[in-house]
């Protein structure tokens, strides 16, 4: 996995003065398996080394499982426990709070960090009886500062997501302290300039080079996954792409960089 994986940083959180560089990852699992019928198949496994391989400071996931009743009995070597913990590589924190209950399980959105967790909490955002959407709130301690991080799971219908994006508006100024630095990370299930507009005027900016596209993975025509912020710099923003990529999930993961500046 780490030949196609993006070159790691030279130096792990790069000081330039009082300023560190922090990568994030956004990444929809798609419940840790692809395919359909006769030809599903395990992708978790693939994907724990991929997470390790993409060596981000904070990893934001969607479509996580945290138990499925029919999967863990069709596939002989499905993880015991929830998907978040076994991703999490070697030293980093978990965060897991679900989104959907369905007949078989549940899935929802998580956190992993490699820096120690200070609070989380979790918000519905479902919009209709069809989705059950929400998202995930986590506090982090980083050189001494907390770092808020929001990983949300919008709607697929654009007039859900328009409410969606106003109630985190709301829940960001309720629970996120105006002077701390802020990222909001996740699969919006759109791109294009309505949804940047509306995340700038709430004081949140992306990277303004060329779109990552993301989706769907075999092809990506569109960028859904998006990485905004407040209180930081971005500085890059990629995609790796290949075969690799494309067989774990339908969406790719979005790399974004930014500098946390003192």
């Amino acid at each position: 996995m780490s030949d196609v994986a993006p070159p790691c940083r030279q130096r792990r959180n790069a000081m330039n003065g009082s300023s560190q560089l922090i990568r994030v990852v956004t990444y929809n699992i798609h419940k840790g398996v692809q395919g359909v019928g006769p030809t599903r198949r395990l992708e978790i496994h693939n994907l724990a080394q991929a997470v390790e391989a993409l060596d981000a400071d904070v990893v934001c996931l969607q479509e996580v499982r945290h138990l499925n009743r029919r999967e863990e009995k069709r596939f002989q070597h499905w993880p015991q426990g929830c998907q978040a913990d076994f991703l999490a590589p070697l030293g980093y924190q978990s965060v897991y709070r679900t989104n959907a209950v369905t007949r078989d399980g549940e899935h929802g959105n998580a956190l992993l960090s490699r820096w120690p967790v200070l609070s989380h909490q979790h918000e519905d955002m479902s919009d209709h009886r069809f989705e059950q959407r929400g998202l995930l709130h986590v506090a982090l301690s980083v050189a001494g500062r907390s770092l808020h991080v929001v990983v949300v799971h919008l709607g697929l219908v654009r007039a859900s997501r328009v409410r969606q994006v106003e109630q985190l508006k709301r829940f960001i100024e309720r629970e996120v302290p105006p002077g701390d630095p802020l990222l909001i990370a996740g699969d919006f299930n759109e791109g294009g300039w309505r949804l940047r507009l509306a995340l700038e005027a709430m004081g949140l900016r992306a990277w303004s080079g060329a779109p990552q596209p993301t989706f769907p993975a075999r092809l990506p025509l569109a960028q859904l996954d998006h990485v905004f912020a407040r209180g930081l710099q971005p500085v890059s923003l990629s995609a790796p792409q290949g075969r690799l990529w494309w067989r774990m999930s339908d969406h790719l993961p979005l790399i974004a960089e930014f500098l946390m500046l003192g």
